[in-house]
């Protein structure tokens, strides 16, 4: 098994994410520089964390035209695994493989904190270790997380239960004050309708052993080798 892990200029979890896969999971990884496009025979391939392209125009706008975005999405239609984690969400949503946008936190303000969020459905490799309904604790980092879409779209992602992860409280309650960033329906994280594309705010490789406080994010990668 190996991990293709992509860098763009201004990822700043590429690192954390190869440490989470190669020390702690034990698996290969490669790195997939943006301006490259083979993704050198890899088995799933994430999109880290970070401000790519400084965040410009929106979050992931201009990643999203890099060559290797078309392997990546050429990969995923041919079934390829895919995890977009933070910004490589926003990138994955500007690329077009994930419904929906990205706007500032309703606070206006950066949110760098552990959040608790439940587990909606198991559908996709990622939560694929999981249980329906299990709490995670993972950290999250970002000034853009307010996922977004029309009342269509959202009645449609809903329908298609493609939502797998929503921001909630201790007790797995979801509400308007478990919405940190105000994203809608409290949605922290996507799948496509295959359920092998999967973009998350939350950072599972911040949490992935106990060195960091807490281990809830590594099912999570584990379920994308699964």
């Amino acid at each position: 098994m190996k991990v293709g892990i992509v860098v763009f200029p201004g990822s700043n979890c590429d690192r954390d994410t190869e440490h989470a896969f190669e020390k702690v999971l034990g698996v290969g990884v490669e790195r997939l520089w943006h301006k490259d496009s083979d993704i050198k025979g890899v088995d799933a391939i994430v999109l880290p964390g970070g401000f790519s392209f400084g965040d410009y125009l929106r979050t992931g706008a201009v990643a999203r035209f890099s060559p290797i975005m078309e392997s990546v999405a050429d990969f995923a239609a041919r079934g390829g695994r895919v995890l977009g984690i933070c910004n490589g969400f926003q990138i994955l949503l500007e690329a077009g493989m994930l419904p929906g946008a990205m706007l500032p936190n309703r606070s206006l303000r950066f949110i760098c904190r552990d959040v608790m969020v439940r587990v909606e459905q198991t559908g996709a490799p990622v939560v694929s270790k999981l249980r329906q309904g299990q709490l995670l604790r993972i950290p999250v980092a970002h000034y853009e997380g307010n996922w977004f879409c029309d009342d269509e779209t959202l009645a449609r992602v809903e329908a298609e239960g493609l939502p797998v992860l929503r921001y909630c409280d201790a007790t797995g309650l979801v509400s308007d004050a478990t919405n940190l960033n105000g994203s809608r329906n409290n949605i922290a994280g996507l799948r496509n309708a295959a359920g092998n594309v999967v973009g998350m705010m939350p950072h599972p490789e911040r949490c992935a052993e106990p060195a960091l406080g807490g281990i809830d994010g590594r099912a999570l990668l584990e379920g994308l080798l699964s």
